[in-house]
């Protein structure tokens, strides 16, 4: 993996809504179980809903939501109008391998 994604990775994790975010898309049956448009435990979550949980505007989420995806952290997939995220779980665990070995973190 490329320095640059690593930067991004970091970045996407150095902001409570982004790290609320991921938590949230954990379970999003459980979270937006309110979505019409598609089933968000297979589809996904659509942003707009992140945005109204958030209280942000759609742009703001759309921003959180780019990073997110830009560190691999998350799937943005479109359907007709909608964005719907859900989360890399490959992503997730590779990063955090990468930083059990980076910083030589041992279990304790």
């Amino acid at each position: 993996m490329d320095m640059t994604t690593r930067d991004d990775q970091v970045k996407a994790l150095a902001n409570e809504t982004r790290m609320e975010v991921l938590r949230l898309l954990t379970d999003p049956a459980q979270h937006f179980s309110h979505q019409e448009s598609a089933d968000p435990a297979d589809t996904g979550v659509c942003v707009q809903l992140l945005a109204e949980h958030f209280h942000v505007s759609q742009p703001t989420m759309s921003r959180h939501i780019e990073l997110l995806r830009r560190a691999g952290f998350i799937n943005a997939k479109r359907q007709q109008k909608w964005t719907y995220c859900s989360r890399n779980e490959r992503a997730l665990a590779n990063y955090f391998d990468w930083l059990r070995s980076s910083l030589s973190i041992v279990d304790a």
